[in-house]
């Protein structure tokens, strides 16, 4: 089943009817944001204008920071029950979208941490509407959000919490710097990667959509790695982030979600850890460990994604197909070990596996229990 209820606004100048997108749900919103690139940039003056223009109050939280954090859920939450709030609204990138989901889940649960960390059922939430800053985590077109607390960060996914309204204007995102260019390209490869990689049989139609949204990322990532300024290819690079996570791509298959799961151990470690570059690193490891499970798929990806010319031998053809995913994410300036991303050797690792696959196991390709996890993150080292 594929449900995709987000009225999604793409294009120049599109942030600046955000008024009245949100205007039918609600006439006092959460306006949610990180640091002070918003005001430094016009983002903020044009939506608050917006909002003015259709007669829409506000209430504003930032400080949001990347590997979101329950704390900050608190304080919306507060604001949007002492204030009466209907809707919230985020702008900018992953973290601040997953922040603003967490503080919509108030209405419908006792406990939003209970949700997150126990699988609490959630009845109901505010409305969430998006103007992306960053385009990385897709959390602007799905049902899921990330949350960090007490040294864990885990994931929640409800319906109620898909964004109502989602608004991607690609010029915003022109003076992102390399680095958060890269992150959000490896985040965004790597949610169709988690859908792509599947024991499921005859799956051609969304096979051939994933391996050409990942060329499309890896061909206009380049363009941007040369010039971040470049519109036409944010304007791919930005769709394709959508469209890897709004759940089309994962239709009629098992999915895995092993390396996220691996990622979300390294983040929760060190905060300091972008996601995306802890993914650069786990991913090409976990291929490695995992490709002989089914070889096919990784023949296929090797092929009509990485380029490798066909070859009888097919596990020299795979290998060489990862080995140049890793090249791709070192050129653009990822870490490829966990040393680079400041993991020294005595890193807690079998302490993060454990609490990684826990009493069962992460990912569905392979499963992988703790022993298994331990080995990819020793494999990184």
């Amino acid at each position: 089943m594929f449900q995709m209820p987000t009225k999604y606004v793409f294009g120049k100048d599109s942030h600046k009817g955000i008024g009245e997108l949100v205007k039918p749900y609600a006439d006092k919103v959460l306006l949610v944001y990180g640091g002070g690139s918003i005001k430094r940039n016009g983002l903020y003056d044009d939506v608050i204008a917006s909002l003015k223009a259709q007669g829409v109050d506000y209430m504003e939280l930032s400080g949001v920071q990347a590997n979101p954090r329950y704390e900050k859920v608190l304080e919306g939450i507060e604001l949007v029950k002492k204030e009466n709030l209907q809707l919230v609204l985020a702008v900018g990138g992953g973290s601040v979208i997953d922040t603003a989901k967490a503080i919509a889940m108030c209405i419908g649960s006792g406990d939003v941490w209970a949700c997150f960390s126990a699988g609490a059922k959630l009845e109901a939430a505010l409305p969430v509407a998006t103007i992306l800053t960053i385009p990385a985590a897709g959390s602007e077109v799905s049902p899921d959000a990330v949350i960090s607390y007490k040294g864990r960060k885990l994931g929640f996914s409800s319906q109620k919490i898909r964004p109502v309204v989602s608004v991607v204007n690609p010029d915003i995102f022109k003076t992102l710097p390399k680095n958060q260019i890269a992150n959000g390209v490896c985040d965004m490869m790597s949610h169709i990667f988690e859908r792509y990689f599947t024991q499921t049989q005859h799956t051609d139609l969304i096979d051939s959509l994933a391996e050409a949204t990942l060329k499309t990322i890896m061909r206009n990532a380049l363009l941007l790695m040369r010039n971040p300024a470049d519109y036409e290819a944010w304007t791919e690079v930005s769709l394709a982030g959508s469209v890897a996570h709004n759940g089309f791509l994962g239709c009629g298959r098992v999915q895995d979600w092993g390396c996220h799961a691996m990622e979300h151990e390294l983040s929760a470690q060190d905060e300091k850890v972008a996601h995306g570059a802890g993914l650069a690193v786990l991913t090409p490891a976990w291929m490695r460990y995992v490709y002989s499970e089914n070889p096919k798929m990784f023949y296929q990806f090797a092929v009509n994604v990485m380029d490798i010319k066909p070859d009888r031998d097919e596990e020299k053809v795979i290998l060489a197909g990862i080995d140049k995913l890793a090249a791709f994410f070192k050129s653009l300036g990822q870490p490829n070990s966990l040393q680079e991303l400041g993991f020294s050797l005595n890193a807690p690792l079998e302490k993060m596996a454990k609490k990684c696959s826990g009493e069962g196991f992460v990912g569905n390709f392979k499963p992988l229990y703790w022993k298994d996890v331990l080995s990819i993150y020793k494999a990184c080292l």
